[in-house]
């Protein structure tokens, strides 16, 4: 067992999110959204190199100490994955695990709006999971995946960097790749998974114009494709995705997506007060005639209000779920207002005039 895996068992035993290992302090776990110190000794360079190196793949030690940046995953079986990132700052290395737990929750278990559940029957089209890093995409998708695998008779690939939740294969064949180890790039994955006779393929992040461009083109061409965006709503990930290519190639991309495009989730992660704990709030536009239709003649600025109105779709805007948790007294007033896109409709709750310039 590794010196570090002692970390791990108290990180799982206080049911913390994330480990943080800086040297030049002690140890500190996130717990529901807030970092704890840990009552350890303080971490010396050294002494943390070594605690670090003892778990890490000899290419990964050589790629962090070429570039100063590297990402791997780590596995204790029978307590848990880990998403491993490794840094160097001003006093030496540092460290964060993020805990993928070892059993896949369902969406019903997750407490996700009920189309969630929907997204893993399609037969094909792109399906987007969206919002800032830690708001759960992984998570959600994960639960999908895992619908999938039950209830299908499918080949599932998920390209990852890296491999997060690991799905056995039960209806489905699912393999697994992880970026940098079993391929060069989410790209040279994407290329080669069209080849593989692939029904359902994840893309853990659409990072770059060849990857996105790639995932639109398996939708368009008969696959289900999951893929995850840094994007605050619906909207603003339809922009995004478009936005990537050249001016030239915007009006293609925009019909293409607009035949392609099936679900764009975006989420947010609160703290939630009435106990410990934390749950999400989802937008959720689902690619309706109308909505495709806005999307292929850029107007995606009329999509909020198309989401509002396709309530018996499915849809909701995430000003309205957060509102829900608010109304159900699940989240504070001042973590509504902070991550609500219109922050207008929270300031009356707020016991104290906002702290900031970014009112909306």
């Amino acid at each position: 067992m590794a010196k570090i895996d002692a970390f791990f068992k108290l990180m799982n035993e206080q049911g913390a999110s994330d480990l943080h290992l800086v040297a030049g302090q002690p140890p500190a776990l996130r717990l529901h959204g807030d970092i704890e110190r840990v009552r350890y000794n303080v971490l010396s360079n050294d002494d943390l190199r070594g605690l670090l190196y003892e778990i890490t793949p000899e290419e990964k030690i050589k790629v962090f100490e070429e570039t100063g940046d590297v990402d791997f995953g780590y596995e204790i079986p029978g307590l848990a994955r880990y998403r491993a990132n490794y840094f160097m700052q001003k006093y030496g290395i540092a460290a964060v695990f993020r805990e993928i737990p070892s059993d896949i929750l369902t969406a019903e278990q997750l407490g996700l709006p009920p189309v969630i559940s929907k997204l893993a029957d399609l037969p094909r089209g792109l399906v987007l999971v969206t919002g800032p890093t830690g708001s759960g995409k992984s998570t959600t998708l994960a639960a999908i995946i895992d619908q999938a695998n039950r209830t299908r008779k499918d080949h599932i690939i998920t390209v990852e960097d890296p491999i997060e939740f690991v799905h056995k294969s039960q209806g489905c064949i699912v393999n697994h790749r992880e970026v940098g180890t079993h391929t060069k790039t989410f790209s040279s994955a994407l290329k080669g998974a069209l080849r593989e006779d692939p029904d359902i393929i994840l893309v853990g992040e659409l990072r770059d114009l060849e990857t996105i461009s790639l995932a639109v083109e398996a939708a368009s061409t008969g696959h289900l494709v999951f893929g995850t965006l840094h994007t605050s709503s619906a909207p603003k990930t339809v922009d995004r995705i478009i936005e990537v290519f050249p001016s030239s190639e915007q009006e293609q991309i925009r019909s293409t997506l607009s035949d392609g495009l099936r679900a764009v989730v975006a989420q947010v992660l609160f703290k939630r007060v009435d106990k410990k704990g934390r749950c999400a709030a989802m937008e959720v536009m689902v690619a309706t005639p109308a909505v495709r239709n806005l999307v292929r003649e850029s107007k995606t600025h009329q999509l909020p209000s198309m989401i509002q109105t396709g309530k018996q779709y499915g849809m909701q805007l995430l000003d309205d779920a957060i509102m829900q948790l608010y109304e159900k007294g699940w989240i504070s007033p001042d973590e509504a207002y902070a991550k609500a896109n219109t922050k207008s409709l929270f300031r009356p709750f707020l016991k104290k005039p906002p702290a900031d310039f970014t009112d909306a």
